[in-house]
């Protein structure tokens, strides 16, 4: 009997009571875990307001529904106009607005028109430094990275400068 009333009760007590040992999983929280609950709030919930490069011509973009027109700057939420005429344009001030967004990209997707074009080495290495990896491809493949990067929901932003193409859908 003492040993059925020993079975009732938790490892904890038999070791007290001196029984013995319990190799058994314990499936249910115990006293001291009942207190330690992890507690989660949601920030802002997922936004259907994402941006969606759907295609680009030699004067611009078409994004979420938009013509832009001339080089952008495609953020999270947001489209603005970039001010850069060419690849040669881009230089660390006109990088300097991605290095100020809030919550901080992990990803700058940058499109340098029909090619890829190589920039400076310390523009990279600084947007590195700041904590933004920076991925240079030619404006087609720029987009489809941008848009694959945004669906599987990273926090990525891109600087575009249309090519001398035709227009096309992404």
């Amino acid at each position: 009997m003492a040993v059925a009333a020993l079975r009732l009760l938790g490892p904890a007590a038999r070791r007290a009571a001196g029984g013995p040992p319990c190799r058994a999983h314990r499936l249910t929280p115990a006293d001291d875990e009942l207190y330690q609950r992890t507690r989660l709030t949601v920030l802002e919930p997922e936004s259907p307001n994402t941006m969606f490069i759907e295609g680009y011509s030699s004067r611009g973009f078409t994004i979420s529904g938009d013509l832009v027109v001339g080089p952008c700057a495609v953020l999270p939420r947001t489209i603005l106009q970039w001010n850069v005429g060419s690849y040669r344009d881009i230089s660390h001030e006109s990088l300097s607005l991605f290095r100020l967004l809030e919550p901080q990209i992990e990803i700058l997707v940058l499109g340098t028109g029909d090619r890829v074009e190589r920039l400076h080495p310390a523009m990279l290495k600084h947007m590195r430094e700041s904590g933004i990896a920076v991925e240079v491809q030619d404006t087609p493949n720029a987009c489809a990275t941008f848009n694959f990067l945004t669906s599987e929901k990273r926090v990525a932003a891109a600087g575009l400068i249309p090519p001398r193409g035709t227009y096309t859908r992404v």
